[in-house]
């Protein structure tokens, strides 16, 4: 399968995505999962009669099992959560907040830190949001912020247990992650500062409370259970909530207006990137095995491209591969040789993978809870064109440059 034929059905899945929800947004509500399974099976039978062979599908779906588990288990687990920030909904208070958000991704993952807040973010800024608002969430909370540990997002776990010392990131990436962080925000102060909607008035009290104890245990157990093997790890998230949902109280899911849709949604969408996306890995590992990177911003560009199209982990792991053979295969020595290949190749990874709703787990989930809030969020093409160009790309220049110097 490795051929750009291959490739056709993932591509169609994308422009679906994109397109569908614009020009016929109720038959793709109705419908989309039947989209979804009418794309995936030529790849199946591709597999199934031409390899004879399911083994590269078998792989990529225990990864999306494991993708899903986390996923839904931290979704489900935060909706038995209610943290209430309640504060001005002015632009400096909503910086804060998105820092806060990027701080603990790093300790509970993009998914955990966006599950959080991204219901406390948006009810405090209701009589004023913006669809901005959301882009920048995604921006900072569910993808830049996760960037120092191997918790904060997949790719470095992957890196973390190829031999990548658990802190490496945060000794050596703190400052590039800072520089990209505080140009992030300092875009969003702008936007936030334009939209004066709702600014007015006496100044509300900061009130910061917190209701179902319980869950922050579940939500702490299914974070050890990372580290845990397959098929060990989704078991335990899946018990964790369970557990959640059981023994939350309804009262609680009704004021976070919980429900499955979002999760549904994701689930079936990104199994249809999954299966689609098997044949894409492979052709990537077969070309990435062909060509030789030999410096940090090509390893940041590369990998990042890909990373906003892609799944970020199995790209990330590609291109480790290939960093690991300048170095004869080992991973202290690559380390002590060329560490501006791994930081290169992480940062690129976790970065650009807020350049698309697709190029991480959460992005596509804070947008699906969004518009099951009726909100208005910026379509696939809008989030490209109208932010994660013109706004990403510039502090994407500036991390390389500072690559570059500091090689």
């Amino acid at each position: 399968m490795a051929s750009l034929w291959a490739a056709i059905p993932f591509g169609l899945l994308l422009l679906a995505m994109a397109v569908m929800p614009l020009a016929a947004p109720a038959w793709w509500r109705r419908y989309y999962p039947f989209a979804v399974l009418g794309l995936s099976l030529p790849v199946l039978f591709g597999y199934a009669l031409l390899d004879r062979s399911l083994v590269p599908v078998g792989h990529t779906l225990r990864e999306y099992s494991s993708f899903i588990a986390l996923i839904g288990s931290l979704f489900v687990i935060a909706g038995g959560i209610r943290l209430r920030i309640v504060g001005p909904p002015r632009p400096l208070f909503n910086v804060l907040i998105l820092l806060f958000g990027a701080v603990i991704a790093n300790v509970i993952g993009t998914t955990g830190a966006a599950m959080l807040l991204i219901r406390s973010f948006l009810n405090n800024n209701r009589h004023r949001y913006a669809p901005y608002m959301v882009v920048f969430f995604i921006f900072v909370v569910a993808n830049i912020g996760g960037a120092l540990t191997p918790i904060g997002d997949p790719p470095l776990f992957l890196g973390y247990i190829n031999g990548v010392p658990f802190f490496w990131m945060l000794f050596h990436a703190w400052h590039l992650w800072l520089v990209a962080l505080a140009l992030v925000l300092g875009a969003f102060y702008w936007f936030d500062r334009r939209n004066r909607a709702g600014m007015g008035g006496s100044p509300r009290p900061t009130q910061i409370s917190l209701e179902g104890y319980r869950s922050l245990v579940l939500l702490a157990v299914v974070l050890v259970a990372v580290f845990a093997q397959t098929p060990v790890r989704e078991l335990v998230m899946i018990g964790a909530a369970a557990a959640s949902f059981i023994f939350t109280r309804r009262g609680l899911h009704r004021r976070n207006q919980f429900g499955f849709g979002p999760v549904i949604e994701v689930a079936v969408l990104f199994a249809g990137v999954f299966v689609t996306m098997a044949p894409v890995l492979g052709l990537l590992a077969f070309h990435a095995g062909r060509q030789a990177l030999n410096s940090a911003p090509g390893f940041f560009w590369t990998t990042g491209a890909l990373s906003s199209m892609l799944d970020n982990a199995p790209t990330y792991r590609t291109f480790l591969e290939m960093a690991l053979a300048t170095t004869g295969g080992s991973i202290s020595n690559l380390l002590s040789l060329h560490p501006e290949f791994v930081r290169a190749l992480s940062l690129g990874a976790v970065f650009f993978g807020a350049m698309t709703y697709i190029g991480n787990g959460p992005n596509f989930m804070v947008k699906s809870i969004a518009e099951h809030r009726r909100l208005k969020v910026p379509h696939f093409f809008e989030y490209i064109y109208m932010y994660s160009l013109p706004i990403l790309i510039p502090v994407f220049v500036v991390i390389w440059l500072l690559l570059v110097v500091g090689r």
